[in-house]
């Protein structure tokens, strides 16, 4: 494989048609059943040849620059693997910022297996067996973000099965003025549980012609994050008032999306949805093979032309 001193490279979003909390694990951790589907709306990550210490940049607030950032993870994982010594270095990854933080979206999941693909390629090349091997190590959602479409998700999120993709749908999403963590959902969650909350699910078919019935765009996280932040449930009214045919949050919150059938009617609820500190973007699902071919690593020379 050709080696090239700067790859650029995309980080899709996700969103979770589906996602259902089976219980707790052994090791502590939930077991999911979850459908994942692929976005649009990307990060860019520009990873290049540096002399120095590894290096991680990003202009956006709040986005960790250290260790505890996924792509620091993945960088670290990666470069043992290929059997180097000591701490990773001489490379820095630029990010350019563009999915929300704290939004159920996956940014950071998404960004630590973009990481992976293009440092591969930057540190002279990896089989994808072994990359799939990583990613399993560094965070439940990584896994997933290899491969894209429309996935079902066992496990923690991460034994990952494609499906059939959906057709093509446009979505809104809005991620209003705060974020919520992963570990806040899950312990809002637990705790609703424990407290012998019952949940009412809104069953939401999805009225096209598809033969996965895997989503039913239920998420059990919804109910615990919305009796916190009410606001969510008042997004996914609106959304449906603007035309979606469904609507719900995503992953652990705090972004609501719904799915269009059209741009046009899409485009007609951005601007009454970004009020009040929330922002709405449009952006539409993507297939498999639309994933695969736009998040392949480039030559940083070479993103202008396939933009």
């Amino acid at each position: 494989m050709k080696r090239t001193p700067k790859l650029t490279v995309r980080a899709h979003a996700k969103v979770n048609l589906d996602l259902r909390v089976l219980g707790v694990r052994s090791d502590g951790y939930h077991e999911l059943r979850t459908v994942f589907q692929t976005i649009e709306l990307h990060d860019t990550l520009v990873c290049a040849e540096t002399p120095g210490p590894f290096t991680i940049r990003c202009r956006t607030p709040n986005v960790p620059l250290d260790a505890s950032n996924l792509i620091w993870t993945s960088a670290a994982a990666l470069w043992t693997a290929l059997g180097r010594a000591g701490d990773v270095r001489d490379t820095t990854v630029a990010i350019d910022k563009k999915i929300p933080l704290e939004a159920g979206l996956g940014g950071g999941s998404a960004d630590a297996a973009a990481a992976l693909v293009a440092l591969a390629r930057l540190w002279g090349g990896a089989p994808m067996t072994l990359l799939r091997e990583l990613s399993t190590t560094i965070g439940a959602d990584v896994p997933f973000f290899l491969s894209g479409g429309t996935a079902l998700g066992l496990g923690r999120g991460e034994e990952i099965y494609p499906l059939v993709d959906m057709p093509p749908h446009f979505l809104v999403i809005v991620r209003p003025p705060f974020g919520v963590s992963t570990a806040e959902a899950y312990a809002w969650y637990d705790e609703d549980r424990g407290a012998g909350v019952r949940e009412v699910r809104e069953l939401q078919l999805l009225p096209v012609p598809w033969p996965s019935r895997a989503a039913q765009m239920i998420n059990d996280l919804e109910p615990p994050v919305v009796r916190r932040h009410p606001e969510i449930f008042a997004l996914k009214v609106q959304l449906k008032e603007l035309g979606a045919i469904a609507a719900a949050m995503s992953g652990s919150g705090s972004a609501v999306f719904g799915l269009f059938r059209g741009r046009a009617a899409a485009e007609r609820a951005i601007r009454p949805l970004s009020k009040g500190g929330a922002r709405a973007l449009l952006t539409r699902t993507l297939t498999r093979a639309e994933h695969e071919r736009r998040a392949r690593p480039v030559a940083a020379r070479q993103v202008a032309r396939r933009c």
